[in-house]
């Protein structure tokens, strides 16, 4: 997501935030970009992770729509708790993992049980 009055001809790190926290982009706090600009942080990622993936919960209301695929979804996923509308399916939530894993610019590992 970006911050309201971002200019889209010149978009800055930091005009970048979390769907899930609002928190800004920075080289401290990674990002994986979904659809149409949604953004989910590594903070925030991890959380989900351990939450669907690894403990096998469901925060997500039933029919949900993934905020990063855009896709209404019927499996699990995680509901931010800071803002209901932000919801991630688990489809994206090992994607969006495997993605901050791999990079070599970000620090970022899976959470493990």
């Amino acid at each position: 997501m970006r911050k309201p009055g971002t200019d889209e001809n010149n978009v800055q790190m930091t005009d970048v935030v979390c769907d899930f926290c609002r928190s800004e982009w920075t080289d401290e706090r990674p990002m994986v970009e979904g659809h149409r600009g949604s953004t989910i942080c590594g903070k925030c990622l991890a959380t989900a992770y351990m939450s669907v993936v690894l403990n096998d919960d469901n925060t997500a209301p039933t029919g949900f729509t993934c905020t990063l695929c855009l896709e209404q979804r019927d499996d699990a996923g995680w509901q931010s708790p800071a803002h209901d509308e932000a919801v991630v399916c688990r489809r994206c939530i090992k994607q969006s993992a495997g993605v901050l894993h791999k990079s070599d610019e970000y620090n970022w590992s899976k959470p493990i049980g």
